[in-house]
Order: C-alpha cells, then structure tokens, then sequence
C-alpha cells in the first residue's frame, strides 16, 4: 500500500469538491440547518393552541376561568363564537384546535355547592396535539379548584369545576390515525423528489441528453414523455398506501374520493415540479441526491408531519406556509378523520394549486429553455 498514492487521491477528492462549489456549500449548511430545526422545532412543547371560548355563563367566575386558559401559555383565545353550534365549524376547518365550553349557571351551581361542568372540546386529528390539549386543559381546571378558596377567602369550597373532555374525529386517539393520511404525501414527496430530481442530470451524465436535442422531440413531447411514467408510479404508490392503511391498519376514512384526488393531484404536480427543478440546477447526480435532502429535511419537520406547528417557535411558525406538504397534510388528514368536504378544504387546495402552478410551471419553462438552448 503506498502512502503517497493515497495522498494523491485524497488531494484528487479535495480538487473535485472545490471545483464543486455548490455540493461543498451544501456538505457545509446542511448541519447548521439540521441543528436549527432539531434544536428549536424538536425540542419545542405543544403550546398556543388556537382555543375557541364558549361563555354562556358570562359570569366572574366563567371570566376567571378564561383567564386561566388565556394565561396558561398553552392556549391561545382566537375565537369566541356565541353558541356551541357556532363551535363545530370552526373545528372542521381547523381554525381551532380546541373548544373550551362554560354553561349558563355554572358560577350560581358552584355558589350553591354543586358541581359545574365545563365541556372541553378536542380536535382529534392530531393525536399528539389532542393528547397534550386534553391533558393541559384538564391541569388548568384542577388548579382553578385548588385557588378558589384562597381567591374567596375560606378554608374548603364545594366540589368546584368538572371538565369534561370530549375528543372528536378521532375519539381513541389513536396516533396511527393521524399517521397513515400523513404517510401517503410524506412518502409521496420522499419518493418522486428524489426520482425526478435523477430524471435530467442523468442523462445529461450520460451524454444522451444532446443527443435528444438533435432529434424532431419537441420540448412538450419530452416533457410529457419524462413525467407521465414517474407520475403512474406515484399515483400507485399512493393507492397502494392508502390500501393498506385502510385495509391493514383500520385507518377510518370518512372523505370523498375525488376531493382527496385533487389534493393528491395538486401535490403530485408540487414533486414533480421539485424534482426536475432540481436535476436541470444540478450538473452531477451527486449534487441531486444532495440538493434533494438538504430540501427534504425541513420540508418534514415544518409541515407539520412529525412535530405540531402550534408547538413550534413564533419566529419559524410563518415558514410553514411555505412548506407545500403542510396543506397536502391538511388535506389528507382532515377527509380521512373529519370527513371534511371541498368548501372546508378549500383554503388548502388552493395553496397546493398555487404552488402547482408555481413550482412545476417554472419546472415546464425550466425543461423547454434547457431543450431550445
């Protein structure tokens, strides 16, 4: 074994990565960026959870209450609809993530000696955000009955406040529920990204790419000839995920087909899009594979996908809704769990179809200026 052979393939490892500016910048962001998002988002308690707040009581003691969930750090008060009918629909839109009903006569029953029940409304779809909701509301009244007597100035109180807890959409909370609609666009955008984004630059490693352009292919010919099969091979993918949650999971799905196609469809074109953008920018199939992870990390951690957006920094929430996943999970999760139809979705799709036009438009000019060079 010679040394100085070995030396001179590590200076020939060194010349190629200095020649290649954009995968040493790369190798060199990528772990600021991991440590960022691990260490602020990660780390972050589920906390400010948009509250809606129900006082039917309109009493001290209901102000008292609200005044605990407003303070507490844990709820943010963003509605405060007149009737717990008005409640459900901005549960179904997600607006709130949780309801916090006071009845009328609660402080008059608590006065008397009896027991006042609350309602605490939970939007399950999130089974983590849901668990630690339930929890942190239930905390709260506890510590409301603890205070009372200080506040009143005696020594005990009657029973004081019950909170009762109700989960809807998924009332088991089951976190497999939430997980499977979730899967099929986070793998979906795992997988075509990182296909698409070989699409170009492989070819173009090859040298078969100039030999396209010689050809009669038009640059709409090439276009649909290059997505159409990584599109049926998504579009399967999908099905067969959906399929197996279903069938082999008990994943409910209460939605309808043909809204959770047009998410899909939407977000499909956001890949694609993704993809070839990315295998036109980059000149080697190393620099794809690299481009292609340094996007995919915080694609995952800030749509939502693994760690709650209401539990994230103030600073980093805004960057969400730069995140195309984010409405893709909205989307999928809300038809599997709520069953929610097309106008409580429509914010969402038309975010995805915004970025569709977007994303995989620049993608289609991208391709024909490349081919027309």
């Amino acid at each position: 074994m010679s040394g100085r052979r070995i030396r001179t393939l590590i200076w020939k490892e060194f010349t190629q990565l200095r020649r290649d500016p954009l995968l040493l910048r790369l190798l060199m962001i990528m772990p600021i960026v991991q440590l960022i998002l691990f260490g602020y988002v990660v780390a972050a308690d589920v906390r400010n959870l948009a509250t809606a707040v129900v006082d039917l009581d309109r009493t001290a003691t209901s102000r008292e209450l609200v005044d605990a969930f407003r303070g507490s750090g844990y709820f943010t008060i963003v509605e405060n609809p007149t009737s717990e009918t008005a409640l459900q629909p901005l549960l179904d839109t997600g607006v709130v993530k949780v309801g916090v009903v006071i009845p009328e006569g609660t402080q008059d029953r608590l006065l008397s000696g009896q027991v006042a029940d609350i309602g605490i409304v939970v939007d399950g779809s999130d089974s983590q955000v849901s668990s630690v909701a339930s929890g942190y509301a239930t905390q709260i009244v506890a510590r409301e009955n603890l205070d009372r007597p200080a506040r009143l100035g005696v020594s005990t109180v009657g029973p004081g406040i019950d909170a009762r807890v109700r989960v809807v959409f998924n009332p088991t909370l089951d976190p497999i529920n939430s997980m499977i609609p979730g899967l099929i666009a986070a793998i979906l955008l795992i997988s075509l990204s990182a296909i698409m984004s070989q699409a170009v630059v492989k070819e173009r490693e090859s040298g078969t790419l100039e030999q396209l352009f010689v050809t009669p292919i038009r640059p709409p010919e090439y276009i649909i000839g290059k997505v159409t099969p990584y599109a049926v091979l998504a579009i399967a993918q999908m099905t067969i995920i959906a399929a197996v949650g279903m069938l082999w999971f008990r994943v409910p799905f209460y939605g309808d087909v043909w809204v959770v196609g047009l998410g899909l469809g939407l977000f499909l074109l956001v890949c694609i899009g993704q993809g070839l953008l990315v295998s036109l920018m980059a000149r080697t199939r190393a620099q794809a594979i690299q481009t292609t992870l340094f996007l995919m990390l915080p694609m995952i951690v800030l749509s939502g996908f693994i760690f709650p957006i209401a539990s994230m920094p103030a600073v980093i929430q805004p960057l969400t809704y730069l995140i195309p996943l984010r409405y893709a999970l909205d989307v999928l999760r809300a038809s599997f769990i709520k069953g929610s139809g097309l106008a409580d979705l429509a914010l969402p799709l038309l975010a995805l179809a915004g970025f569709a036009v977007v994303i995989f438009g620049s993608a289609v000019l991208a391709t024909r200026r490349r081919i027309t060079e």
